[in-house]
């Protein structure tokens, strides 16, 4: 009788995780659209963006892509130790990300000893720079670096508003919008190493 007692409680401590899941889905929606139920409605790709975007969460994935709404406001989800939660971890083991992005690629150069390409698009004031940036500032903290490579990089970051003030206009949606494509190209060098 006692280990009935236990497995009706077990089985309704499942139930009630089933259902916290469930109405945790309701309300922020699912991190990756592949997961939706109905993933082939436009309507339904709009609704989840509405959900995740209402609670802060900006980025969903598409599979391997990632999809990003502009806030149009700082959130703290740029700091280092988020970079430290993305560092060296499985693209779908933490919530989606520019930085999961960056260290995916980052990874899979290094692996596969092959380019690599990010492809940033969007319209205008959709946060294409700011994403470009996010990128350079995760591989300026997280990149092993010698003192002279640091300098470049602190450099680099630094040139970026600069580089900006040529060529951008003001739009209805984007007080300083790019007026041309951007093209960077990273290149690293795995002769740096660490020294303790």
């Amino acid at each position: 009788m006692e280990n009935r007692r236990n497995q009706v409680v077990a089985s309704d401590g499942v139930r009630a995780m089933m259902e916290s899941a469930l109405t945790a889905r309701d309300r922020v929606g699912v991190q990756d659209f592949v997961l939706l139920e109905n993933y082939t409605s436009e309507a339904a790709f709009i609704e989840n963006l509405r959900k995740r975007f209402k609670e802060n969460l900006i980025y969903t994935y598409i599979g391997s892509v990632l999809v990003s709404v502009n806030p149009y406001k700082d959130l703290e989800i740029y700091t280092k130790n988020h970079m430290e939660r993305y560092r060296g971890v499985n693209f779908y083991e933490v919530s989606p990300h520019i930085y999961a992005v960056a260290d995916n690629s980052y990874r899979s150069m290094r692996t596969e000893r092959k380019d690599q390409c990010i492809l940033i698009s969007g319209e205008s004031g959709a946060g294409k720079t700011e994403a470009s940036k996010k990128i350079l500032q995760y591989y300026a903290v997280t990149c092993p670096a010698s003192e002279q490579v640091q300098t470049i990089k602190d450099r680099l970051l630094q040139s970026n508003p600069v580089l900006e003030a040529f060529g951008n206009a003001k739009t209805l949606r984007n007080d300083n919008s790019s007026r041309f494509g951007k093209y960077m190209d990273i290149q690293f060098d795995f002769k740096v190493r660490r020294t303790v």
